[in-house]
Formats: structure tokens, C-alpha cells, sequence
């Protein structure tokens, strides 16, 4: 069993604690953006503004998939302020990442009553159909769950 921790002396200041989270805050503000889409979510915008941009350029597997998940009707539901959902998008890379099939759930009025209707507890959630899973999904796993097979002639499916 550990000791408790010792009691906590009145004339500590906080202001550490607050520079680091300060920090922190800062730090997640730099690395994830939270700006409007700049089409005004048209044609040719990101369907993911509010997630943040991914990091590294998409391969011709994540295209390809982003691509079938869009056409089979599949749909990604998270939340802006939710880490997992970025995590999410960046498993897609730069570009596929921007066209995946998002709903995001606590921007607008608009988007909270779609996911309440949907019945979304927890995010990300991936729904087709009547098939749904949540949490961070590899793309190995989204791939087997949406019955994706490879149409080109590299790489396996």
C-alpha cells in the first residue's frame, strides 16, 4: 500500500500547475486546428476541419479506403475536442484524412441532434448500416469491418 500523500501546505503556490497546463494548452492549440473549414464546408473542403490536419501524406491504400467507406455509406462520428478522433483521422494521413464521411457531434445544434438520433455514446463511433464499433479503429480493422478489398494490383487487400 502507498503512503498518503503528505497534507498540502497552505502557502503552496499554484502557479506552476498553471503555467503547465497553460502550456499544455498551448501545445495541443499549435499541434491541432480548430478553424472553420475555408470553403465554408463545400465541395472540395475537408470534411474534418475541426479535428486537425494529419501530419503525414496518405498512401494509395488510405485513399482507397477513405474512397469505399464514402461510396458504401459508412460514417465517422466524433466530437472536435475528442483526442481519439484525431488519432483517428491521422491513422488516414493528410488527404484521405480530409475526405473521410464525418459528422462532427458537438459543434452545432444540427450536428448534437444527428448524433443524439443515431444514438453516438461514445467517439469516435464508425456506423454502416446497422453495424457499428467504437473507439480508434486501425485501418486493418476498418478494412475487415467495411468488407474492403484492394482493387489495384499492388499491395494485398
Amino acid at each position: 500500500m502507498l503512503p498518503p500523500f503528505p497534507p498540502r501546505s497552505p502557502r503552496r503556490s499554484s502557479t506552476p500547475a498553471l503555467l503547465l497546463l497553460g502550456g499544455l494548452s498551448a501545445l495541443a492549440g499549435g499541434l491541432l486546428s480548430f478553424s472553420p473549414p475555408a470553403h465554408g464546408g463545400q465541395a472540395g473542403g475537408s470534411t474534418t476541419p475541426t479535428l486537425g490536419e494529419a501530419l503525414a501524406p496518405s498512401s494509395g491504400v488510405q485513399l482507397e479506403l477513405t474512397e469505399h467507406l464514402r461510396r458504401i455509406g459508412a460514417v465517422f462520428y466524433g466530437a472536435w475536442w475528442c483526442p481519439a478522433c484525431f488519432r483517428q483521422k491521422s491513422l488516414f494521413g493528410q488527404q484521405a484524412g480530409d475526405r473521410l464521411p464525418y459528422v462532427e457531434c458537438d459543434k452545432t445544434s444540427e450536428g448534437r441532434e444527428r448524433c443524439q438520433a443515431e444514438g453516438i455514446k461514445a467517439y469516435p463511433t464508425w456506423v454502416l448500416g446497422n453495424k457499428r464499433v467504437e473507439g480508434v479503429q486501425t485501418i486493418e480493422e476498418l478494412k475487415r469491418w467495411s468488407g474492403f478489398i484492394r482493387t489495384t494490383e499492388t499491395g494485398s487487400p
